[in-house]
Order: C-alpha cells, then sequence, then structure tokens
C-alpha cells in the first residue's frame, strides 16, 4: 500500500515563446497540451515543461505546457546540451503526494503542525512556493493512479527542502495514519485453487491488493483449510490491515474467482473467524452475477499496466483448463 509519492517536476523556461515551444516538441518529441491535462497525465518523476517570456518573473503556470515521460534531470540535460534559446531556468517546488481516505481538513492541519508548514489551495502553495520549498498535496485517491489538480483537496506549503521533509514524512506518516485512522481493519484472505495454481493466482491476488491500494500485507503464508469434515485442503493465507471496509475488499475479490463461469480460484475472507458470505454483499440472484458485476468494476478501478498483467496471467490458467 502506497501512502505517498513524488508529483511530476515542474520545469520553467523563459525566453522567445514560439521557438522554444517549437523546440521542446521537436526535441523531445512531443505536443502542447493544457497544464491541468498535463497534470492530470503525468506520473511520478515525470517531467512538466512550461514556457514564458523572460519579462515573467513569477512561477505561476501559463495555461499550456508539454509532458516530458523522463526525469527532470535527463530533461535538463537535454535541453542545455541542445541549441534552444533558453534565457533563464527556473523550478517549482517538489510536489508530494499522500494519500488519505477520509477526514483530510484534519490531516492537512495535522501536518502542517508536524512540519511547521501553512494549509492553503495546491494551485496556490505552487505560486508561492520557490524551487526549494516543498508541497504536500492531499487527496482521496489511489497513488497508483495519474492525480490531477481536481483530485486534490488541500495542499500544505513547507518552507524546506524536499529531502528533509521526505525523511520526516518516512518516520511520521503511520502515526499521522493512526491518529487520523486509529481503528483499522484487519482481515484474513484465504485463497484456494483445486487445480494447484497456487502461484499464478497468488500473483493476481497481490497485483489487484497493490493496484488498489487495498492495505497493508502484515503476513502470508501456506495453512490447510478443512471445508468437509475429515477433508484437508492447502490454502493461501494473507492478512491485510486496512481502512477499507471488509465487504468491499470481499467485493473486488470476488470478481478475480471467474471468468465467465469458469472458476479460477476461491477467495474466502474472515473478519476474525467469522467467513464474509457472499450474500451480505447485497441484492444478486446467483454467484455469477456477483461475479460479473464485481469484475467490471474491478476492470474500471485498475490500471492499465495492471489490468494487462491480469489478463496475460489469466490467459495461460483458461489454457490450462482447456488442455
Amino acid at each position: 500500500m502506497r501512502l505517498m509519492r513524488f508529483g511530476p517536476s515542474i520545469i520553467f523556461l523563459r525566453g522567445d515563446v514560439e521557438k522554444l515551444k517549437r523546440g521542446i516538441s521537436k526535441l523531445f518529441k512531443v505536443r502542447e497540451m493544457r497544464t491541468d491535462e498535463a497534470i492530470r497525465k503525468s506520473n511520478e518523476f515525470e517531467t512538466i515543461v512550461l514556457i514564458t517570456s523572460p519579462e515573467e518573473k513569477r512561477t505561476v503556470a501559463p495555461d499550456w505546457g508539454f509532458l516530458i515521460r523522463e526525469g527532470a534531470k535527463v530533461v535538463l540535460a537535454e535541453i542545455m546540451n541542445s541549441s534552444l534559446p533558453v534565457e533563464r531556468v527556473e523550478i517549482e517546488s517538489t510536489i508530494i503526494l499522500i494519500r488519505v481516505p477520509e477526514k483530510v481538513d484534519e490531516a492537512l492541519n495535522l501536518l502542517a503542525e508536524t512540519l511547521g508548514g501553512e494549509v492553503m489551495d495546491q494551485k496556490d502553495a505552487l505560486n508561492l512556493g520557490e524551487a526549494c520549498d516543498t508541497v504536500i498535496s492531499l487527496t482521496r485517491k489511489k497513488l497508483s493512479s495519474p492525480i490531477g489538480p481536481e483530485d486534490v483537496e488541500g495542499a500544505v506549503l513547507v518552507k524546506r527542502d524536499f529531502l528533509s521533509v521526505y525523511r520526516e514524512l518516512l518516520v511520521d506518516m503511520p502515526m499521522i495514519l493512526f491518529r487520523l485512522l486509529p481503528e483499522w481493519n484487519e482481515i484474513t484472505i484465504k485463497l484456494y485453487d483445486a487445480n494447484r495454481r497456487y502461484e499464478e493466482n497468488i500473483e493476481r491476488l497481490l497485483l489487484v491488493i497493490e493496484d488498489l491500494d487495498l492495505g497493508f500485507v502484515v503476513g502470508e503464508g501456506w495453512d490447510w483449510d478443512y471445508p468437509r469434515p475429515f477433508m484437508r485442503v492447502p490454502v493461501y493465507r494473507l492478512k491485510l490491515l486496512t481502512w477499507e471496509k471488509p465487504e468491499r475488499v470481499k467485493f473486488l475479490l470476488k470478481g478475480m474467482e471467474y471468468h465467465g463461469y469458469k472458476r479460477l480460484c476461491d477467495i474466502d475472507v474472515f473478519v476474525g473467524d467469522k467467513k464474509i458470505n457472499w450474500i451480505q454483499l447485497g441484492k444478486f440472484s446467483s454467484k455469477f452475477e456477483l461475479a460479473q458485476k464485481a469484475r467490471e468494476e474491478l476492470e474500471k478501478e485498475l490500471s492499465e499496466e495492471v489490468r494487462r498483467k491480469l489478463h496475460e496471467i489469466e490467459e495461460k490458467l483458461l489454457e490450462e483448463l482447456e488442455n
């Protein structure tokens, strides 16, 4: 589970605007797009280049910019080694994104108090921040997905370099989260595969848990289950510490049990010693209808890369079932 990650690096180039735009587009083979769109589509450590006239002194983002799928060091090296007419380069504050499931206002105040920062809108924080400052942006959205300005619910401007802030957050984030959410759910997930293709199914399970940020895996290993008297079967057991409702986790994982009407594995979710029954998840006519609805939502929630990996694994599993 990811609690925080870096946002994109933002670089301002000052100079002949039209020449620089043509040069950046040609040098990096990218097209100009709206700045909000560039932020929305960016991932961790990628770079957004913004171009303004040399008379501009403020680091206020123009409406249009360039998203470059490279780190800032690579981008700056390419620019400096080119013949682009750059008169001045300025760097925006470093952005650190933090995900909290609820109590955003309380989290903002707690972070500001802990780090000696000031709570404000993200746009204001970026406008007021300098190159050596840090902007901490809070969102409820999973951090494995691109996060746009509309997904950020508030920010903290910290007048300190990002390395010192980041090191402090690495130590303090668990404490901050437990102060915000003192009661986490501890659930046990048990996976059984009648065809003994555990390696593939465990990989599927972990891919989904990680990509959806469902919680912290605090324990895993092999165990035995007893579906009927005198019948013992091996199961893979995983303990998860999560802020999600157990029923929500059960629903999403139900979408992994079937491919159409073909069963790939059995996944049970327990709270303590009590198993969550599928009929607790809503009004569904059958397990198959539930699995279909769960799979549809799972497909929407997963990132494109993980969805592709999941499909590849499942294609192999289906081939084995048919042979």
